[in-house]
């Protein structure tokens, strides 16, 4: 049996922490907040006590376990890998506050205004994050932010 794992067949259990890039995180919050699309970083069997989390859009359809007996991939959503989530820079906000502006400053100013969030998403990543583990469980995990 390995610590942390009571079935001792390497189940989620025996994770004791997740990489992460940060520009993965970025983009999956980004396009969580930006479209209709589920989007996580996603932690597949076979399980270790390091594991290396990846970003991935959900489509419903391929979260029915692994394809076998095995447990199933472990979504971590990136809302939950950020301290505080800063509102994105939509556009119109953009062009209110640069309303004298010609468009191609304002798109200047807008493309800024998202590499600055993207930025400040990048450098706020977690130290540490809770994993659902299935039945009702969770584990508390660190988080290590690569990139």
């Amino acid at each position: 049996m390995t610590e942390g794992d009571p079935s001792g067949t390497g189940g989620p259990d025996r994770i004791r922490s997740i990489a992460v890039h940060r520009d993965d995180v970025a983009t999956a919050l980004e396009a969580t907040l930006r479209s209709d699309r589920e989007v996580v970083l996603r932690v597949t069997p076979p399980f270790s006590g390091r594991m290396r989390a990846r970003i991935h859009a959900v489509d419903g359809g391929d979260e029915e376990g692994s394809g076998g007996d095995g447990p199933a991939p472990i979504h971590v959503d990136p809302r939950d890998l950020v301290s505080d989530v800063p509102p994105y820079p939509e556009v119109d906000e953009t062009m209110a506050e640069n309303p004298d502006a010609d468009v191609e400053t304002r798109r200047k100013r807008h493309t800024d205004a998202v590499e600055s969030w993207r930025e400040a998403v990048r450098e706020s990543v977690v130290d540490g994050v809770e994993l659902d583990v299935g039945d009702e469980r969770a584990v508390e995990v660190d988080v290590t932010a690569l990139g």
